[in-house]
C-alpha cells in the first residue's frame, strides 16, 4: 500500500457515487469510513435519530467508535448492533492485506419478537443529555426490517467493497507503474549525462595516462617525491573513473580511488583539511557502484570546506548494521539547511551541482544505488548549518 489512504487509491468521488446507489437500492443509510471509522464521504440516506445523536460531540464520538470495531470486526461483512441498539452492517474494505476502511450501512431496526429496542436505546443514551422527546419521536420513525432483508443487504455490501477493493488494487497498480516509468526515466537521463561527462574526459585516455606517467618519471628523476605522489594518484584516478561506469566494483577499489582523491586535495589546501579513513576491513569486498564516494567527499570539500577559512574535517567511515553496509561521508563545513536537503532529494527540478573531476550530484548517487539494489538502499542526509553534513549510504552486504 505504501502509505496510501482509502481516498487517494480510490477517488472519493466515486466512494460517494457507489454509497448513494446503494442506499437509493436499498433504501439503507451509508457511509464509507476510514481505518479509525472517520467518514470519508458525506452520509446517505442517514436517519434524524442517527443525526440527532451525532449532533453532540460525545454521540459522535461513540458513533466513531462503534463504526471502527464494526469495520474492523471481520473479514467479511457482519451484522451487529449499534451502540444505540440498532441494527448496522459492516463489510471491510481490505487491499493487499491492510485494512484500509469499511463499508459501513442500516440504522434500523431488526423486526424481533419479545425485546425493547427503545427501551435499551433509552438506556444507552441517557448520559449524552439529548432531548428524550426529540429521541422518541425520530426512534420511532425508524425502519424495522426482518432479518431476511438485512442478510440480502449485507451480501450486497459485500459485493459493492469487492467492487472498492477492485479499483483500488487497479489504481495502486497504475500508481505504480507510473512511478516505475518515471524513475527509470529520470536514472537514463543520469546515466545519458555521466556518459557525456566521462566522453569529455576521455579523448585520448591512452595519450592522458602516459603523460602523466612521463611527468612522474620526470619528478622522480629530479627528487620531487611529492609531485610524482600526486602525478600517480591523479593517474589512478582517472583511470578508476573512466570504466565502466555501469559495473558495479569493490569497496575497497573505491577506497582506493578516495585515498587518492584526497591526497591531490591534501596538497591543495594543505593542513586546513584533515581527512580520515575508518572503513572496516570485513566489508572491504561488498559491491558497490562507482563513483559513489568520490562525489560525496568532493562535495564535502568543495561545497562545505572550502570557503572556511580555518578549514576543517572530512570523515569516511563504513561499518556491517544486520544484512547491510553503512557508509558514512561527514564533514564539520559549512551544512545545508533542512529545505536545500528536501529540495535535493525531492524537487521535480533540482539545481545541478557541480564537483571539479566528476559532475555526479547526490541525488544521482542515491538514485543509482536504488537502480542496483533497491528502494530500501540509498543515501540518508543530516546537516546543521554552520555545524557540516552527514550522508548515510546504506547498501547490502556482501561477504565472502
Amino acid at each position: 500500500m505504501n502509505g496510501f489512504t482509502l481516498g487517494e487509491i480510490v477517488n472519493t468521488q466515486i466512494l460517494q457515487e457507489i454509497q448513494d446507489k446503494f442506499s437509493e437500492a436499498t433504501g439503507l443509510a451509508s457511509v464509507i469510513v476510514d481505518p479509525e471509522g472517520n467518514p470519508i464521504t458525506n452520509p446517505s440516506n442517514f436517519t434524524k435519530f442517527c443525526t440527532y445523536i451525532r449532533s453532540c460531540s460525545e454521540g459522535f464520538a461513540r458513533c466513531t467508535q462503534c463504526d471502527d470495531r464494526g469495520g474492523r470486526g471481520n473479514q467479511k461483512p457482519s451484522v451487529y448492533r449499534c451502540h444505540n441498539g440498532l441494527t448496522d452492517l459492516a463489510a471491510p474494505i481490505i487491499v493487499n492485506n491492510e485494512y484500509i476502511g469499511a463499508f459501513l450501512a442500516g440504522q434500523v431496526i431488526l423486526a424481533q419478537a419479545d425485546y425493547d429496542t427503545k427501551a435499551e436505546m433509552f438506556e444507552r443514551t441517557a448520559n449524552l443529555g439529548l432531548d428524550s422527546e426529540l429521541l422518541s419521536e425520530f426512534f420511532d420513525i425508524i425502519e424495522v426490517v426482518p432479518e431476511k432483508r438485512i442478510k440480502a443487504a449485507a451480501d450486497l455490501i459485500y459485493i459493492m467493497s469487492n467492487y472498492i477493493v477492485e479499483i483500488g488494487v487497479a489504481n495502486i497498480a497504475s500508481k505504480q507503474l507510473v512511478k516505475e516509468v518515471k524513475v527509470k526515466a529520470e536514472l537514463e537521463a543520469m546515466l545519458r549525462a555521466t556518459e557525456l561527462k566521462a566522453l569529455q574526459s576521455q579523448v585520448n585516455p591512452h595519450f592522458l595516462f602516459n603523460t602523466l606517467n612521463t611527468i612522474a618519471r620526470l619528478a622522480m628523476l629530479e627528487g620531487a617525491s611529492q609531485t610524482q605522489e600526486v602525478v600517480y594518484a591523479l593517474s589512478d584516478l582517472l583511470r578508476n573513473n573512466l570504466r565502466d561506469i555501469e559495473i558495479l566494483r569493490s569497496l575497497e577499489q573505491e577506497v582506493k580511488s578516495i585515498r587518492d582523491y584526497l591526497l591531490i586535495q591534501k596538497v591543495r589546501f594543505g593542513e586546513r583539511i584533515e581527512t580520515y579513513i575508518e572503513v572496516d576491513p570485513l566489508i572491504m569486498e561488498t559491491k558497490i557502484p562507482p563513483l559513489t564516494l568520490q562525489p560525496l567527499v568532493e562535495n564535502a570539500i568543495i561545497h562545505g570546506l572550502e570557503n572556511k577559512v580555518e578549514g576543517g574535517v572530512v570523515r569516511v567511515s563504513g561499518k556491517i548494521e544486520g544484512n547491510d553496509v553503512v557508509l558514512l561521508v561527514s564533514d564539520t563545513g559549512d551544512g545545508v539547511s533542512a529545505e536545500d536537503i528536501r529540495t535535493i532529494f525531492h524537487a521535480e527540478k533540482r539545481k545541478q551541482i557541480h564537483g571539479q573531476t566528476t559532475g555526479l550530484g547526490i541525488i544521482n548517487v542515491h538514485k543509482r544505488i536504488q537502480h542496483y539494489f533497491g528502494n530500501e538502499y540509498g543515501l540518508t542526509m543530516e546537516s546543521k548549518v554552520g555545524e557540516g553534513t552527514n550522508i548515510y549510504i546504506r547498501i547490502p552486504y556482501c561477504s565472502l
